[in-house]
Parts: structure tokens; sequence; C-alpha cells
């Protein structure tokens, strides 16, 4: 029976080194067990597409439907992300649903509805937050 693969997630402040110590942590678990790493928001999916036109543009749209764009991004790789930890594959992730609530609190959204967005999705085995000086 293969073992089911683990989830780390790395969240950070923008431009703290998360998608460089992704890739170290990735290459020094590879070693060991197939590993890959994945990023959030995926902009090569259908919403990661309207996302990066959001992300690129001036182009307005209100906090909610922001918060629910990247959290559809996230659930759009729900069938990926299960079976890759199914066939013993570890995921090291750069953002996960704690940098959408974070996001969005820090707009004045409401914390509850923020997470009910994410409720459901693949709980991490492990989170590391980098705390790096902006």
């Amino acid at each position: 029976m293969i073992s089911r693969g683990k989830l780390i997630v790395l969240e950070g402040l923008d431009r703290s080194g998360k998608s460089t110590i992704v890739k170290y942590i990735q290459e020094l678990l590879a070693v060991k067990a197939p590993t890959v790493q994945i990023s959030f928001p995926d902009r090569t999916t259908p919403i990661g597409k309207m996302i990066s036109e959001f992300l690129s543009s001036s182009k307005e749209m209100n906090n909610e439907t922001v918060h629910l764009l990247f959290s559809a991004n996230r659930w759009e790789k729900y069938n990926d992300i299960e079976e890759t930890l199914k066939s013993g594959t570890n995921i090291v992730c750069d953002r996960y649903w704690y940098s959408g609530v974070a996001y969005s609190v820090a707009k004045g959204m409401d914390y509850e509805w923020c997470l009910s967005a994410d409720k459901g999705l693949h709980e991490p085995d492990l989170v590391l937050y980098l705390k790096a000086e902006p």
C-alpha cells in the first residue's frame, strides 16, 4: 500500500523568499520521495487566467468577488492535489488558503465569511510562515 504524500504549505509576505524556499524543500524531499511544487494562484487554469488578468489590469472588482476567485482557483486544483497525495507524492505549496483569508480580512472583510469559501480543501500536514521585514 502506498502511503499518502504530505502537503507542506509556505506562507509569508510578498518577496519574503517563499518561492525560493519551496523549490529548496521540494529538491530536498525529492531525494527520498516523489515531491512536486505548486503555487497559488495557479495562473494556468481558467480561473487562474482570470486572476492573472485582474492582477495585471486596472479592472475594478469588489473584494468579495476577488476573494471568491482566489478560492475558486484553489478548488480548481482540488482533484489534482487529491490524486497527487494519494499517489504518495509530496506537495510543497507556495501560498494556500491562509493567504487568501489574510489578504481579505486585512481589507476589512469578515473572517468567518472569508474562511467559509475554503472549508473542505485539503488540510496541510505542515504550514511554515516565513517572517521577513517588508
